[in-house]
């Protein structure tokens, strides 16, 4: 085997900071398995990790590999591992070594330890990665689908079933059509759950009733909120994923039903979330945060993808070279995910 790989390095906020370049393949010490990565999938933290630099640790000491969400193949292992042996095919955690329940951190410092800053990420050819810091890929899906559960995939199970217990009849409103919500619409399927889905685009919107989706509203021609109303009689919605944040939780919070659910899962209007308390209040509405999930419900995931025979949404595949192609993309806005192949 060849000592040298390629793999996509970071060094500062800014595309002009982003390169790839030769690297040597790394050893894996004790507890680690050298994984040769078959395909990586993006998130739109990866956007703002190479565009303006979140998440990426100060002081920077070396350039770093973005991307968190890998499949592969496990070609080493070092001293003690256990829970895998050569030739296993693997995917990654999103936040290394929760394993389960409340995870780490503290008040004052909550956890940020992810793949793909401020640790090494998935954008390489190879990777060594704690053998508690992977799981068993799914025997039903390819490389290339695999790599889309560690992340969106991982959140859309967190919000609607680890934390959600969604239940069969229960109304999921899902905003956008990105990974996350293209993810929660079949997992929400998955359970009987009925689905609305909220997009700017009448062409993705019929792609979303192709996939099972039961409504789909066009928020550029209607007010979702009035348009969640009329479908449910004013019942309102069970679960829905905020995927916009800012000041768009206002419309979340007055489209839940009584006794409702919204995860708080994305940032694309802002960090400063903000709504009425009314809603709030007299509705007994449950706002949480979701910071993906552990690794046990990663595998109840994986678990769930091959016993449904379901398959994940890859809108656009890339090589890897062609990277920044794949960023442009995801700013674009994808039906489900982008991927970039690897190996």
């Amino acid at each position: 085997m060849t000592t040298t790989m390629k793999r996509w390095a970071l060094s500062g906020a800014g595309r002009d900071n982003l390169k790839l370049v030769d690297a040597e393949i790394p050893t894996p010490g004790s507890n680690e398995i050298l994984i040769k990565v078959a395909a990586a999938s993006l998130n739109y933290r990866d956007k703002l990790l190479v565009d303006s630099g979140f998440g990426l640790p100060d002081p920077l000491i070396e350039p770093v590999s973005p991307l968190s969400d890998l499949s592969g193949t496990v070609v080493a292992i070092g001293a003690g591992v256990t829970r895998f042996g050569k030739d296993d095919r693997v995917i990654s955690t999103f936040i290394p070594g929760w394993i389960d329940g409340r995870g780490f951190g503290t008040a004052r410092d909550p956890n940020s330890r992810y793949l793909g800053s401020p640790l090494q990420g998935a954008l390489a050819e190879y990777i060594v990665l704690h053998e508690d810091w992977a799981v068993r890929a799914p025997s039903k899906l390819n490389d290339i689908q695999s790599s889309t559960l560690s992340c969106a995939g991982l959140t859309a199970w967190t919000a609607l079933v680890e934390r959600g217990n969604i239940r069969a009849g229960e109304i999921v409103v899902v905003l956008g059509t990105g990974g996350v919500s293209i993810f929660g619409l079949q997992i929400a399927l998955m359970h009987g759950a009925q689905v609305i889905v909220v997009s700017g685009d009448d062409k993705k919107l019929a792609r979303a009733k192709e996939l099972g989706a039961h409504h789909g509203i066009n928020r550029k021609k209607e007010d979702w909120v009035e348009a969640v109303y009329r479908l449910t009689n004013d019942y309102g919605a069970d679960h829905i994923l905020e995927t916009i944040g800012g000041a768009h939780l206002d419309k979340s919070l007055n489209a839940t039903a009584v006794g409702g659910r919204i995860s708080l899962i994305g940032v694309i209007d802002g960090f400063e979330i903000s709504g009425g308390f009314s809603p709030f209040g007299r509705k007994r509405v449950v706002v949480e945060g979701i910071q993906v999930g552990h690794r046990r419900s990663l595998e109840e995931l994986v678990a769930a993808y091959d016993l449904t025979g379901i398959i994940p949404v890859v809108d656009a595949t890339y090589k890897m070279a062609d990277f920044v192609a794949a960023l442009d993309h995801l700013e674009r806005g994808p039906f489900g995910k982008i991927v970039v192949e690897v190996g």
